[in-house]
């Protein structure tokens, strides 16, 4: 029987998880929706309604199993929009490409064979296109430190030190940092977004084989092998059980439903999953699902403001707002790049992975990110499997 109010420290850990969670990433889905042609109004829209179906996901998954079940947006799969080619038919084939992944993760969830393939992609080669997409993103801090330095050095010392103190925290106070500077860059210009509240936006999308295959099909993988599958089994490294399948299907149904209104994946989290679900989040591990709930409300809270920040972020030089989304990705290529690494006899496909993915080339319409896991796989088979 669940409680009719939620304990006061499952509250301040909902409240903690929903900032981490928002603050340290939401420049990467706007960089990534911008990268898709989104226009100011559509960007906000998916801003918003990728932080409310997470939300209302994790409010729902969580009362539904009792369990500390948060979820996220797709922070690696927005990643890999923000290096992509914009499609053809522009943002609208990018919400076509998104109900792809949706629907490939709900598939995943009902049809076994599929969610085990999508788990028997090796590790390695995974989080090596993982570090491919995000290197060009990483460098743009010290690019813009060069060539906007009064702007872009607060940022990065900031979210240095404070990493050094807390590293929860320390891209929100980078981005705290941002804000600051472009307060004081203004020059007496104001910095007010013009609306406060959001709207949705509906985008009618269109499908292309190109795009599905191109963008659609790098997004459920990214999605499934680094925020799907490891969310699982932070869960169950603290004593959870939840069901793989029927997670993956409910938080690809809300993929679907949010996409039309810009969002690009929502999905399982792993960092903030820790955070329900440890010591911290309640003493009383029979409680510890309240924490998820309430991190879901408060995204939900910051979704509705969404047009504010996106308004107030348009102030802001493209390049600052690439080294917020750089040094808000440099923890996560580190780990990547090592986990790519880790096992020597496939170093050289992931390697290959790696550098075909950065490269950011297009052939034949597929981005460097399907090249990248092709190569990796032929060179993976071959090293390993066909000694």
């Amino acid at each position: 029987m669940a409680r009719p109010f939620p304990p006061m420290q499952t509250v301040s850990t909902g409240l903690v998880v929903a900032i981490v969670g928002f603050f340290s990433s939401f420049p990467i889905v706007l960089q990534g929706l911008g990268a898709m042609g989104a226009t100011a109004a559509q960007a906000a829209s998916g801003l918003m309604s990728a932080a409310i179906a997470m939300g209302l996901a994790a409010i729902a998954l969580s009362l539904r199993y009792q369990q500390p079940i948060s979820v996220a947006w797709s922070t690696p799969g927005a990643a890999l929009l923000a290096v992509s080619a914009t499609p053809v038919a522009g943002f609208s084939g990018a919400i076509g490409a998104f109900l792809c992944a949706g629907a490939l993760t709900i598939l995943a969830g009902l049809w076994k064979p599929l969610g085990r393939l999508a788990a028997a992609i090796p590790t390695t080669l995974a989080q090596a296109m993982l570090g491919g997409v995000l290197l060009p993103l990483c460098i743009v801090p010290f690019k813009a430190a060069v060539e906007l330095p009064w702007q872009a050095l607060p940022v990065i010392l900031t979210w240095f030190i404070s990493g050094r103190l807390n590293r929860l925290f320390a891209v929100p106070a980078a981005v705290v940092a941002a804000a600051l500077v472009v307060v004081f860059s203004a020059d007496g210009a104001s910095v007010r977004p013009e609306a406060y509240l959001a709207a949705p936006v509906w985008t009618m999308p269109s499908f292309s084989l190109a795009s599905a295959i191109g963008i659609g099909l790098p997004l459920f993988v990214v999605t499934m092998a680094t925020q799907n599958i490891p969310g699982i089994a932070v869960m169950r490294s603290f004593g959870y059980t939840p069901a793989p399948g029927k997670l993956f299907s409910s938080v690809g149904g809300a993929s679907l439903l949010s996409a039309p209104f810009g969002a690009p994946a929502t999905c399982l989290a792993a960092i903030t999953a820790a955070m329900c679900s440890n010591e911290d989040s309640h003493p009383d591990r029979s409680l510890r699902y309240w924490s998820a709930i309430m991190a879901g409300v408060f995204y939900c809270v910051f979704g509705i403001f969404a047009v504010a920040i996106t308004g107030f972020a348009a102030h802001a030089d493209p390049l600052l707002m690439g080294t917020l989304t750089g040094v808000a990705l440099i923890g996560v290529m580190a780990n990547a790049t090592f986990a790519a690494l880790e096992i020597p006899a496939e170093r050289e496909a992931a390697i290959l992975t790696f550098a075909i993915t950065a490269s950011g080339i297009t052939v034949f319409g597929l981005g460097a990110a399907v090249w990248g896991l092709m190569a990796g796989g032929v060179a993976y088979i071959f090293t390993t499997k066909l000694r």
